[in-house]
C-alpha cells in the first residue's frame, strides 16, 4: 500500500448523524495522524453535514478512505487531497485586469496554484503573459465553428492536464459538451450580482438604471449560462456622479478582487458544491 507523509485535506459531506465529528476524528486518531485544523457545518433544512479537516502524518490512503466509507452514512462523499498548489490554465480574451492580477499574484506565490499556460482567442495579451515567462497559446475563433474552436482549446488543454480552468474575462460562451468535461472545475468572473445585467454593456445598463451598488460574482461554470454555483461576491458603492467610464473602472477593480478571493477559496479546498450552491469552510 502507498504511504504518504505530506499534509492532507479531508473533505466529507453526507447526511447528518449524531457523533460524526467524533467518529471521523477518532478514525484519524487511531491511524496516528495529527489534526491541525477542523471546520464543520450542518445545513439544517436538508440535514446535510459538511466537514473539512487538515491533518499531517504517515497514512495509507486507501485504508483511510475505506475505513471512512465503512463508518459514514451511505452515499457519503469523501475526498482526500494533498495540501499543495493546484495546476491551472487561464483563459482570457482582450481585457487585462483580471489576468494581470492573477499573473502578479502567481509571481508572488499568493494563488495556491501554478499557472501552467494562458489560452486566448486574441493576441492582445500575449506580450503581458510572455513577460511573466508563462506559455501563451493563441487559438483564434475566427473562420471556424464554435465546436471546432473548442476542440482546438481541448487539444491544448490535454497537454497540460490542469486541475482547474480560470476564465479571466474570457468572452466566449462554452458549450455544454465542453463544460461537462470539467465539472465544478471551471471558475468564471461575472460583472454583476447574478442574474442582474446579463449580456452586453453591463455598465451602461447599470448607469441607465441609476444603480447605487455595482458588484461582481465568481462562480463555477455549468451547462446553464451564468447559473453555476456561486463562490464569492463583492460590491462597491457608486452614485450619480459616476459616468459609464467611472463605473467600468470601479467594476474592474471589484472583478479582480472577487476572482482572486474565489480562486484562493477553491484552491485551498474550502468549497463544497451542494446542488447549485456552495458551502465554504
Amino acid at each position: 500500500m502507498s504511504m504518504n507523509m505530506s499534509a492532507h485535506i479531508l473533505l466529507i459531506d453526507c447526511e447528518d448523524d449524531k457523533g460524526l465529528i467524533y467518529l471521523i476524528t477518532d478514525i484519524l486518531y487511531k491511524l496516528n495522524v495529527n489534526v491541525t485544523r477542523n471546520d464543520e457545518f450542518v445545513e439544517s433544512d436538508s440535514n446535510h453535514f459538511f466537514m473539512r479537516t487538515e491533518f499531517e502524518g504517515e497514512i495509507e490512503e486507501e485504508k483511510l478512505l475505506q475505513v471512512l466509507a465503512d463508518a459514514l452514512p451511505q452515499g457519503a462523499s469523501i475526498q482526500l487531497n494533498p495540501k499543495k498548489n493546484k495546476e491551472i490554465v487561464v483563459l482570457a480574451t482582450k481585457e487585462h485586469h483580471c489576468l494581470g492580477d492573477l499573473l502578479i499574484r502567481h509571481r508572488f506565490n499568493e494563488l495556491n496554484a501554478n499557472i501552467l499556460a494562458v489560452i486566448s482567442n486574441h493576441k492582445h495579451l500575449q506580450s503581458l503573459v510572455g513577460s511573466f515567462g508563462i506559455p501563451f497559446h493563441h487559438i483564434t475563433h475566427e473562420h471556424v465553428s464554435r465546436e471546432e474552436h473548442e476542440e482546438a482549446v481541448l487539444r491544448t488543454l490535454s497537454i497540460y492536464q490542469p486541475d482547474y480552468l480560470v476564465l479571466a474575462k474570457y468572452m466566449r460562451i462554452l458549450r455544454p459538451a465542453f463544460t461537462r468535461q470539467f465539472p465544478n472545475r471551471i471558475i468564471n468572473i461575472h460583472h454583476s450580482f447574478l442574474p442582474a445585467f446579463i449580456g452586453a454593456n453591463p455598465y451602461r445598463q447599470a448607469f441607465n438604471r441609476g444603480v447605487k451598488l455595482i458588484g461582481a460574482t465568481a462562480h463555477f461554470v455549468n451547462e446553464d449560462l451564468d447559473q453555476g454555483p456561486i463562490i464569492h461576491q463583492e460590491v462597491t458603492h457608486v452614485n450619480h456622479r459616476y459616468n459609464v467610464k467611472d463605473m467600468s473602472k470601479a467594476g474592474k477593480e471589484i472583478e479582480k478582487m472577487t476572482l482572486a478571493k474565489a480562486v484562493r477559496l477553491v484552491f485551498q479546498d474550502r468549497v463544497f458544491v451542494y446542488g447549485n450552491k456552495t458551502v465554504i469552510l
